[in-house]
């Protein structure tokens, strides 16, 4: 079986943190169902494949699959996949597309204040959709309602898979959170999206300004380390809230360290002529690179 495995951490500042990534590049021979088993099989939360044929404007075409399905987007695989094309290629380029399901998406390599790379990509459009009640969430949470900020509401954010974005009080109320599977899953029968982004204006490291976590369920996980389209949506809700008081923001969002995987993510988001512009940003450290037999 052709393709070259790769394993990258992202929006790691170190190996064995962020969020791992399973590439798999010069995968033109694979089937979907040949695709759908190796991702089951290496049962990360994304598994990326690559073609080996650039497309005439440039772009690469690139496949995503959870254990259990293709998808559209998400954000740690469109970053960990660019790098990975970024580094494997003769003279690495400045930027690289992502032909995706949800159209063109354009990554860019930009060195940190200490000369780290860091790769971005802009969002596509996000939907804002319903808002709804603080209780049934936070129950779903394990939380109490005056957990929930009040300063924003619980609302609906999308583009390709929706989220629910729940403002809460302070960190402690975050790190408290606990998925109740009983709550939840009452909640995804009645039509609410089966993903949670719970956020504060608390941290743990002064040089950051935000504190997320991303629930969900499958497969047995709960929860996602570093979740980039979780920050996407972040995004278009503090432009449309104005809970930070700016419309253009450069933020950093800790995640992952109730999971044991420490992550940053980085997020700009202002309002442009044409609608907000997003950008979520994190930095790629490789781990292993192997072949598939």
């Amino acid at each position: 079986m052709p393709g070259t495995l790769h394993i990258v951490d992202v929006f790691a500042e170190q190996r064995y943190a962020g969020n791992p990534l399973a590439v798999v590049t010069r995968a033109d021979s694979l089937s979907s169902e040949q695709m759908q088993a190796i991702a089951a099989e290496i049962n990360y939360s994304e598994t990326t494949f690559v073609g080996s044929t650039v497309n005439a404007d440039g772009s690469h075409p690139v496949r995503m699959f959870t254990p259990a399905r293709e998808i559209a987007f998400a954000g740690h695989p469109i970053l960990g996949t660019a790098w990975v094309i970024r580094h494997e290629s003769p003279t690495p380029p400045a930027s690289v597309v992502l032909d995706l399901q949800v159209g063109p998406v354009p990554v860019v390599f930009e060195a940190d204040t200490q000369g780290r790379e860091v790769c971005w990509f802009t969002a596509p459009p996000i939907t804002l959709g319903p808002t709804c009640a603080s209780e049934p969430i936070a129950a779903a949470l394990g939380l109490s309602p005056g957990d929930i900020d009040p300063a924003g509401p619980v609302q609906q954010c999308g583009a390709g898979t929706a989220a629910m974005v729940v403002p809460l009080r302070s960190l402690a109320a975050l790190r408290r959170c606990a998925l109740d599977l009983g709550v939840y899953q009452a909640l995804a029968a009645q039509g609410f999206p089966p993903l949670v982004y719970a956020f504060c204006r608390e941290t743990r490291d002064p040089r950051n300004q935000l504190s997320a976590r991303f629930f969900f369920e499958a497969h047995g996980v709960r929860e996602d380390p570093a979740t980039g389209n979780g920050a996407a949506f972040l995004g278009a809700y503090l432009l449309r809230h104005g809970l930070l008081g700016a419309s253009d923001l450069s933020l950093r969002i800790e995640q992952g360290h109730e999971v044991r995987r420490p992550s940053l993510v980085q997020l700009r988001a202002r309002l442009a002529d044409d609608g907000p512009l997003i950008e979520v940003g994190g930095g790629v450290v490789p781990t292993v690179r192997g072949e598939l037999v």
